[in-house]
């Protein structure tokens, strides 16, 4: 394998550890789920060298510096939903605007959402900065590829997934602690630990969803897509929600602030 050659400012500071930190933004999180700005306060809180040791290994790979070298944006191109819509039904990118346009969500807004805390590493134009965007921009396309949805549960699952695909002490915080307080609501037959759990093992098994060319996967088939990354479907998620239903709830609104 060829060394991986990238450009990082030798200005960019690690992040500090910040425990303390990352927690006052978690009560925030517990709070209101849909305060994704909080996220972003926990990553940068707790992750440390993760993502530079992760964007490493990305960089060790053919298709990461294929990718590296195309530097595509991702959203506006997620962003423009018409060309989206004209692709083949149960393709990648048509089932992508449907799940979008159903959700309220943008792109875009999840730009600015990152943006909004103003995080120093933000203001270093390097190749690693191209990364955590693209790490950030891909993340509601997991949503598609993996079979998770954007309730509560589903949201820690997903993060469970990418804590295996990425590491970062950040991601796992929250997805223990989002597990941890759906389980104090949900019926005890959902096993939310162990969708927790299923969700970090998909991770594992999977190739890196990071390394596709998102582009490229956008006309294609959304089950083909899944079986050439050989992601697992998330079976214990689909019965966790069977169970809430079985006890009068709705998944969609357990741990909903």
């Amino acid at each position: 394998m060829t060394a991986a050659t990238y450009y990082i400012d030798p200005s960019r500071e690690t992040p500090k550890f910040r425990p303390l930190t990352a927690w006052r933004h978690m009560q925030r999180l517990l709070a209101d789920k849909e305060d994704t700005e909080q996220v972003f306060h926990i990553i940068e809180a707790l992750n440390g060298k993760s993502t530079l040791k992760d964007f490493d290994r990305f960089m060790k790979t053919s298709v990461g510096k294929a990718q590296l070298a195309k530097r595509a944006y991702l959203p506006p191109i997620l962003d423009n939903h018409e060309p989206l819509h004209a692709m083949p039904e149960g393709s990648v990118g048509r089932t992508y605007a449907e799940f979008m346009e159903r959700e309220g969500l943008s792109a875009a807004g999840l730009v600015a959402e990152s943006e909004k805390h103003g995080a120093s590493w933000r203001n270093i134009e390097d190749d690693l900065l191209w990364y955590g965007n693209r790490l950030r921009d891909t993340h509601d396309m997991m949503h598609i590829l993996t079979g998770y949805g954007r309730d509560a549960l589903g949201e820690a699952a997903l993060l469970g997934f990418t804590h295996s695909q990425h590491g970062g002490a950040g991601v796992s915080f929250i997805a223990f602690m989002g597990g941890r307080q759906i389980a104090k609501s949900a019926p005890k037959e959902a096993r939310i630990r162990s969708v927790i759990r299923e969700g970090r093992r998909n991770g594992k098994a999977a190739r890196r969803i990071i390394e596709a060319d998102i582009q490229e996967i956008l006309p294609r088939q959304l089950e083909d897509v899944r079986a050439e990354l050989n992601i697992r479907p998330p079976v214990l998620y689909h019965k966790a929600h069977e169970a809430i239903r079985a006890a009068g709830m709705d998944p969609y609104e357990v741990n909903k602030n």
